[in-house]
Formats: structure tokens, sequence, C-alpha cells
């Protein structure tokens, strides 16, 4: 039986220190017949330069216009049977594409295949790097199996489903994958799998990671709001839960000083309990690095956990205050890409 075509599809913004171990990766694939396709959102770092000095056909996109947009415009213009997105800031393992192709060609009813990246950053120049790395990795691991949302930096999916549940919502920027991957879901099953897999590059400075997550989680209100349930996957109620337990941690700081020692416990208790949220993945990072790391990993992801609830606290009163937001995901699906 002959292999199908497989086009690889990826949107760029401002990855040129990316692109080469990205694009490199690409060509080692064992699969073949492959295309490549790189869509430019209007880098401004010589993002297309690079993808084009490397012999890669580069699409640009009109405007900035948001990593759904450079998908489907990738989308538009492949010819290949399958489609595997990749974020530019992430190196496939060389079998990726041809596990991708064999577990979707294994279950028709498979809508798409999602792979986790390693603990490990493609390039390493900070510890918020790492720490992404190694909080990234675990939750997609302990995520692993049948999911409804969308892991968008390395899937694979038919040009026929893709057709057929329409592309990426153009309005979206932040939260395109989770709408994407609630539609998907509600025809056909979505996996994410380890056997799929690639090293992904990760925001160098801290203020940046949290401005990102702060976005996710006010931007994830409404289509929760609808639902009125998690998607299945990373945001499990346990870490809903453990957010709020950071929060009241922080809250009950002042309680012994005001109302006697024996409100220290307050704070002590909330603290653990936001620990036993995660506790798994603790264990896994002390087990895979040194405790001063583990101590600092430790640090930013409380503070993470405080950011994510102010997000999802802000998406709230916008949610109260603005009909429009609230009909964010009520927008008309788009035409599929042609």
């Amino acid at each position: 039986m002959e292999s199908p075509l497989v086009t690889v599809i990826v949107p760029t913004y401002n990855h040129a220190r990316f692109l080469p171990l990205v694009l490199t990766a690409i060509r080692e694939q064992t699969h073949t017949p492959l295309e490549v396709v790189v869509v430019d959102d209007c880098s401004t770092d010589g993002s297309a330069a690079v993808a084009a000095s490397m012999g890669v056909p580069v699409i640009r996109t009109p405007g900035n216009s948001g990593p759904a947009v450079a998908r489907n415009l990738g989308a538009a213009h492949a010819n290949g049977e399958i489609l595997f997105f990749v974020d530019s800031d992430v190196a496939l393992a060389p079998d990726a594409v041809a596990t991708g192709v064999a577990l979707l060609a294994a279950d028709p009813a498979l809508g798409a295949v999602c792979g986790i990246e390693d603990p490990d950053p493609l390039i390493r120049s900070t510890r918020v790097e790492d720490y992404r790395a190694h909080q990234h990795h675990y939750w997609s691991i302990a995520s692993e199996g049948e999911v409804s949302f969308l892991w968008s930096a390395m899937f694979a999916v038919r040009a026929s489903v893709f057709r057929e549940i329409g592309p990426f919502n153009p309005e979206l920027r932040h939260t395109e994958e989770v709408d994407y991957g609630r539609r998907l879901s509600d025809h056909y099953r979505v996996r994410i799998t380890r056997a799929i897999r690639g090293r992904m590059g990760h925001d160098r400075e801290l203020p940046t990671l949290l401005r990102k997550l702060f976005q996710r989680g006010r931007l994830r209100v409404p289509l929760y709001a609808r639902q009125r349930r998690f998607a299945q996957g990373y945001e499990t109620p346990a870490r809903a839960l453990a957010s709020l337990a950071a929060a009241l941690a922080v809250l009950t700081l002042p309680a012994p000083f005001l109302l006697g020692p024996w409100w220290a416990a307050a704070p002590a208790l909330a603290l653990a309990a936001w620990a036993l949220g995660d506790a798994g993945m603790f264990r896994f990072v002390f087990g895979r690095k040194c405790p001063l790391f583990g101590a600092y990993f430790v640090a930013v992801h409380f503070v993470v956990g405080l950011v994510i609830l102010a997000g999802v606290g802000a998406g709230a009163l916008q949610w109260l205050a603005s009909p429009s937001f609230r009909r964010l995901y009520d927008a008309r699906t788009p035409e599929p890409a042609r």
C-alpha cells in the first residue's frame, strides 16, 4: 500500500532562533512522501529568510493575525492527505510523522493525534525554559489518552477531517486550539500520546510566560461557562482547587499577626492543599533535577497558579459585564479551507 503524502505545516512568528533545528528535524523524518510549508505571520526577526535559506517554501499572511490564521493558510496550500501541524519551536523526533500516520490509519474514528514534548527544552538559556518544559511535559503525560482539547504544537489530522470540521477560528489568538478541540471532539476522538515526540522551545522570561498564561485563563471563561465543565485533559478539578488553595494561602498570611499564632495553621494547610493538587508533578521534577532547581520549580509554579487564577477571575468579571465576551465562542463557524 502506497504511503500517503503528508504536508507538514509550520506556522511561525519571530522564531528565527528555533527554525533551523525545527526544519532540520522535519527533513530527517522517516516518512515519505513529505511536503513542507512554512507560514510566516509577519515576523520581524528574519524568520521567513531563515526558512527560505533552507529551501523551504514560505507563505506570508497579509498581516500579523495569530496562529489560527497561519495554520488555516497553510492548510489551504497543502496537497497532502494528512496534515501534520508543528509549531516553529518544536523539533520532531525522526519517527513522529510516521507514527502519526500509522495511528490515524489504524483507527478511522480518531480525528487527530497529538504528540507530547520532552521534559528538556529545545534550547535552554534560562531556568524559566526548564520550568515550563518540565511542567508542560508532566501535564501532557498525565493527560495521555483521549482528550477533548487539541495540543496544537504537534498533531496529525486527515485533510478530509480538517475540511469537514472547518478551520481554526481566525478571531481567536490564545485559545484557538481549545475551541478547535471542542469542535473536533464532538465528531471524532482526539488522542494525546507520548508515541509522537518532539523537543520544544519555551519562553525565556517569566513575565512573558505569565502574561500568556493570564490571557489563556481569561479567554477560557466564556467557553467553560457555556459548557459548564472543564475540557478533558490538562485543566482538572484538582488543579483548579489547587489554584484556589494557593490564593487562600496568600490571603490568610496576615491571620497569625491579626488573630493569634494558632492561625498560622490556616496558610500552612492551604499551602499543603496546593502542593497535594499536583504532588505527582513535584515528585517527577525532584526525581529528575537537583533540589535547588526543584525548589525554584515549586516557587515558580506557585506564582503560575496565582496568575492563572487571576486570569480566570478577570475573565469571570468580563463575562458578567460584556455580552460580546460571553459570545466569544458563539461566532459563526469559519468556512472550511479550500
